[in-house]
């Protein structure tokens, strides 16, 4: 199976060089995707020449910086489009440990393979290292609230380390997907499992950047809590919906003519 690495990146010029090398020696058969939101200092043509170098990376220039849910779904359109099979999420930051990269993909590649596996820091294994334990709660919190109310099958919800098939990017309508930062893969995950997928979670050890700014803001993250309340109060009334479209349909049907 073909597998194509998506990397969205906003000033990551520290980071890209070291990223990129170490995706092509963990995975050395992978395509990678850089997708740019018009970074000022300079990642997209650092990007560009790691891949004249090692080969098999494609930069993406996009316009201006229009969020991580865009650049995600700018990234799965050309991955679909260039037929690759497996498509991977990935923060380009240092967060996410390219030694993982194999496991995730074998998760959902062969025939017994899942549609979606996800680098989990809530799974037997997984840890969260550096994180405060304030941090380390509210991170749990946030993410059991959107596991249990929107019915997940998964512990890491807000995770962005994530391998899915093509097939299962296809099924979901994007031109529905609202969310950004943590929001968005709230309801990647969601619409995933509104699809039918089948999840796997491996576990991880999520270190913080050590280079640069991080992109995340309490903004964010209310907005995600929000959609997240909103999603699932919806499944509910469409529920309860049924049970009274179904017990009146009972009714009718024992009812003497």
């Amino acid at each position: 199976m073909t597998a194509v690495v998506i990397l969205p990146t906003y000033n990551e010029r520290p980071n890209i060089d070291t990223i990129l090398r170490a995706v092509r020696t963990h995975v050395p058969d992978a395509w990678v995707a850089v997708v740019d939101d018009a970074s000022p200092d300079g990642t997209a043509e650092l990007a560009e020449k790691v891949g004249a170098d090692l080969g098999q990376i494609h930069v993406i220039r996009r316009g201006g910086k229009d969020g991580l849910g865009a650049a995600y779904k700018t990234g799965f359109a050309w991955a679909l489009a260039e037929g690759f099979d497996v498509l991977v999420q990935m923060d380009a930051d240092g967060s996410h440990d390219p030694t993982v990269l194999p496991r995730l993909l074998g998760a959902v590649e062969g025939p017994n393979g899942v549609e979606c596996s996800v680098g989990s820091r809530y799974t037997p294994g997984g840890s969260i290292p550096r994180w405060t334990w304030q941090r380390r709660m509210l991170s749990r919190l946030g993410n059991g609230y959107a596991s249990r109310w929107l019915r997940l099958p998964i512990n890491d919800a807000t995770s962005g380390f994530r391998a899915m098939t093509a097939d299962l990017i296809r099924a979901i309508d994007f031109d529905h997907v609202r969310a950004e930062g943590y929001g968005f893969q709230i309801e990647l995950a969601y619409r995933c499992k509104a699809a039918g997928a089948r999840f796997v979670e491996v576990p991880i050890s999520f270190n913080d950047r050590t280079e640069g700014e991080s992109k995340m803001s309490s903004g964010i993250i209310v907005e995600a809590l929000g959609l997240v309340t909103l999603w699932g109060a919806r499944d509910r009334y469409q529920q309860l919906v049924r049970l009274v479209q179904r017990g009146l349909g009972r009714q009718r049907s024992t009812s003497p003519s």
